[in-house]
């Protein structure tokens, strides 16, 4: 499993819980924030799969924006949703700072 895969997954889990959370409150922010870091990732995967460059840094990115806002939150509040967020996030961190740290490098085609 390349990069790019687990930033497909997180992209479509984080897209489709800002639109989850808009048809069941009616909450723009959960759409809008749900649909900006979806895209981050979604775009981050898509540059990791064509192998361009910066594909892992807005996926890390995506990641530190999902656990600036969902961390503080689960640990306020105590509620299974911002903890779930949480646990995305800090797999995103782990996943893409991994890979940011071990230098990865866009291979030439």
């Amino acid at each position: 499993m390349g990069q790019d895969t687990p930033a497909y997954i997180l992209a479509a889990l984080t897209a489709g819980g800002g639109i989850t959370g808009y048809i069941r409150t009616g909450s723009i922010p959960s759409i809008a924030a749900g649909c900006t870091v979806g895209a981050l990732y979604g775009l981050g995967a898509y540059r990791i799969q064509q192998r361009q460059s910066y594909g892992v840094e807005l996926a890390l990115l995506a990641s530190l924006i999902l656990a600036g806002s969902s961390i503080p939150r689960a640990i306020r509040t105590q509620k299974p949703l911002p903890a779930g967020l949480s646990m995305l996030a800090l797999f995103g961190l782990w996943t893409f700072g991994n890979a940011y740290r071990l230098g990865y490098k866009v291979k030439s085609v």
